[in-house]
């Protein structure tokens, strides 16, 4: 389990002065990512100078904006030269001779209390100026959460998006044979770095999700017994049930401010949809039809939930307030809809279609500008990033539950990774 971390992001006038990343942005050298990966934007990564993890540190900021899809790193062999000085600005027209449009360059320093200090540069190539210039600072073991902030400002800087890649991730990784399969909590960086696994595998989880402080989880532990939630501190590594109901409870997730938690119960066939208030642990019933009701999805302002419901003959997605007034469907295609999931943006809600195979899609609140994103004979359970532009999901292909990446515009559809058998992904929010 990763210990929280503190790094220091300052932003200094480093040759010539520079503003935040945002407002620094080059007229003439963007990345759409609403287009997703027609054109991806050629970029040079040398290795940072300096004493040590300088060439670990540009083969994840590389790692990082390749998977996105938006950038092509250049291959390094074709660099005019392999060492650069932070502080000397580079020769474009070499750069321009490999074909490279934006640069990053570095250096590292060892400071006297051991921790680590990066200087990076963000350039443009064809308009021949520094776009960013930043510094961050810690410890050593931390190197990689270093190199995940500057592929974050990189990113921010040339898209006007904000990065994904100083996330985890949270999921069941899955092992042994299909029918006794061992199903444990674990959890990874978002580039699939420092897995852990937070159960041993002697009963079942589903379903966990990230609180928006990203320190807490909630999930789904199956034993022969029955089922319970429970809250899982990735801090202090404390564990804590969320109560005993009457029947099989499933399905939770929190509110966007991590005081609640929503879930489903099911009793005698019937499954209806609850809140729990995490400080007094009383729970509100807020659904009463006799379809099943399940997958809630807080709003990201927390005043509605999407949840899917049978109520209409089969399943699809409707939205209410948070309790339990105007519900209204929104989808209405063929097929079945479930595992709905707010965009943190909150202009799209993810699903699940089913209608032959299985495919992943967003649609906006009202129901409109539905889009199919990728389909296969088994897809599911559909996650955001925090920019709400990427969503994570699990494919089956009969060698086992897959971790797969698919951008907004479903162009860019990549394997997560992570080379285990996983599922039931959630991506946290963007760490501290």
């Amino acid at each position: 389990m990763k210990a929280r971390l503190a790094i220091l992001a300052m932003a200094v006038a480093l040759l010539g002065g520079v503003a935040a990343p945002t407002m620094s942005r080059a007229q003439g050298l963007v990345v759409d990512v609403n287009k997703g990966a027609v054109a991806p934007l050629p970029i040079a990564i040398p290795n940072f100078s300096g004493a040590t993890r300088g060439g670990d540190i540009a083969q994840v900021i590389s790692g990082n904006l390749e998977r996105s899809g938006l950038f092509a790193p250049v291959p390094p062999a074709r660099f005019p030269t392999q060492t650069m000085d932070v502080n000397v600005q580079p020769v474009f027209e070499n750069w321009k001779g490999v074909g490279a449009q934006a640069m990053i360059n570095g250096q590292v320093t060892v400071e006297a209390d051991g921790r680590l200090r990066v200087d990076f540069r963000l350039w443009d190539v064809y308009g021949q100026r520094q776009l960013l210039g930043l510094q961050f600072s810690a410890p050593a073991e931390n190197w990689r959460r270093i190199a995940h902030k500057i592929s974050d400002a990189v990113y921010e800087n040339l898209t006007g998006e904000k990065g994904y890649f100083d996330t985890r991730v949270v999921f069941v990784a899955e092992s042994g044979p299909k029918l006794n399969r061992v199903k444990r909590l674990a959890i990874m960086d978002q580039d699939g770095a420092n897995p852990n696994y937070l159960t041993d595998g002697s009963y079942i989880v589903m379903t966990p999700r990230f609180s928006a402080n990203s320190q807490e989880i909630t999930y789904m532990a199956l034993r022969p017994t029955g089922s319970s939630l429970y809250l899982f501190n990735l801090e202090t590594g404390r564990q804590e049930t969320l109560g005993r109901f009457p029947g099989m409870v499933f399905a939770p997730r929190f509110s966007p401010d991590g005081g609640k938690v929503a879930f489903s119960v099911e009793r005698a066939g019937n499954s209806d949809i609850y809140i729990m208030d995490l400080r007094s642990r009383q729970s509100t019933r807020i659904t009463t039809d006799p379809a099943i009701d399940t997958s809630p999805s807080f709003s990201p302002d927390g005043t509605k939930i999407v949840f899917n419901s049978d109520r209409g003959g089969t399943a699809q997605l409707y939205i209410m307030n948070t309790d339990g007034s105007g519900v209204r469907r929104i989808s209405y295609g063929g097929g079945r809809y479930t595992t709905p999931v707010w965009s943190p943006r909150g202009d799209f809600i993810a699903f699940t279609k089913q209608a032959g195979g299985f495919s992943i899609g967003v649609m906006r609140p009202d129901g409109s500008d539905e889009r199919i994103l990728t389909s296969s004979s088994l897809e599911e359970g559909p996650t955001w990033a925090p920019n709400g532009r990427v969503i994570m999901f699990f494919r089956e292909n009969g060698g086992g539950a897959k971790l797969w990446t698919v951008d907004i515009t479903g162009r860019i559809l990549r394997p997560a990774p992570y080379p285990g058998s996983g599922s039931d992904p959630a991506w946290s929010p963007l760490l501290d």
